[in-house]
């Protein structure tokens, strides 16, 4: 049978009900099973009765489905750019800094600089994106991140952060709320987070199924740490095709750690080197992609402050 029989086929089982094998047409509409989208409905009970003959098939597509989704490269981490220079941002969260006014991540080089020129020109410290006068200390910084999350509830940059205040107070079942509000307005770094709790049991009972869930929706969300954790789980379970995939995945948006466990992938011959190379070069691309020499400035003020300090 040929491809073109094939889709020809299956756009005519598109057209009945699976169970009953009533038409679509006039004032009967066909619904698709939401997991596989490979057959209709007319009704739910028929849903209902054809599940025990669906339910394979179904779970078969929703798998590969999911896994289109969950093995797809994004175009950046879940960081994006910085709102200023516009720039890819570090994924090393010691190189940005969140503005508590705005919710902004801003990177090093554009906040230095800010402040260079407030010294040089005598004037007040503002936040270098919304200008708005700087936080003295931790609580006024609180204060700015409520005003964001109930003035604009759909601030899930400001939730993150007020978690992970939490989480350092020790008030872990506050950080799993707050965590838990970000992670479903689609916040990667919260879905992040979750699956640590849910590892460690801080604040949750213990749950290996909800780690890997939202492992899952932090990779898909362009977090590389999360691809590597899943990484560190496929291969525990003997899947290293699929730890391959992520960490590949992982290198691509400049993790440093998924590059040296590549190294080791292929010495063991678990990767081709022409894959290999390829990570190579998305590796080096996505870290030269996040220089400037703002960034490079800042870098050499922190490494001087630091050796002043010693």
């Amino acid at each position: 049978m040929s491809a073109n029989e094939d889709l020809e086929g299956a756009s005519n089982i598109m057209m009945y009900c699976a169970a009953c094998g009533i038409g679509g047409a006039g004032d009967i509409k066909l619904k698709n099973c939401t997991a596989c989208n490979l057959v209709r409905y007319c009704s739910v009970k028929c849903q209902k009765e054809h599940r025990p003959k669906h339910k394979k098939e179904c779970k078969k597509r929703a798998a590969e489905l999911r896994d289109e989704i969950l093995f797809k490269q994004p175009e950046s981490s879940d960081l994006g750019d910085c709102p200023i220079c516009c720039i890819p941002l570090p994924i090393d969260s010691q190189y940005s800094t969140l503005m508590a006014c705005c919710c902004k991540l801003v990177c090093n080089g554009c906040n230095i600089a800010n402040q260079i020129r407030e010294i040089q020109e005598s004037i007040e410290n503002k936040c270098p994106f919304c200008r708005h006068p700087a936080p003295d200390n931790k609580k006024e910084a609180k204060k700015n991140l409520m005003r964001r999350i109930e003035v604009n509830s759909n601030d899930p940059a400001a939730m993150r952060q007020m978690g992970q205040f939490c989480s350092k107070e020790g008030d872990h079942r506050g950080a799993f709320e707050y965590w838990s509000k970000a992670a479903e307005l689609g916040n990667a770094g919260a879905h992040h987070l979750l699956s640590i709790m849910y590892d460690r049991g801080e604040g949750v009972k213990k749950d290996e199924k909800k780690v890997v869930f939202h492992l899952e929706q932090a990779a898909i969300g362009g977090n590389p740490f999360a691809r590597s954790n899943l990484a560190k789980i496929e291969t525990l379970n003997g899947r290293k095709e699929r730890a391959v995939k992520h960490l590949i995945i992982a290198a691509n948006l400049g993790d440093d750690d998924a590059l040296e466990s590549l190294k080791l992938a292929y010495g063991k011959g678990l990767i081709s080197k022409e894959d290999f190379a390829a990570a190579l070069r998305g590796h080096q691309a996505a870290v030269n992609a996040t220089k400037s020499p703002e960034r490079e400035a800042a870098e050499a003020y922190f490494q001087w402050q630091e050796k002043q300090q010693s």
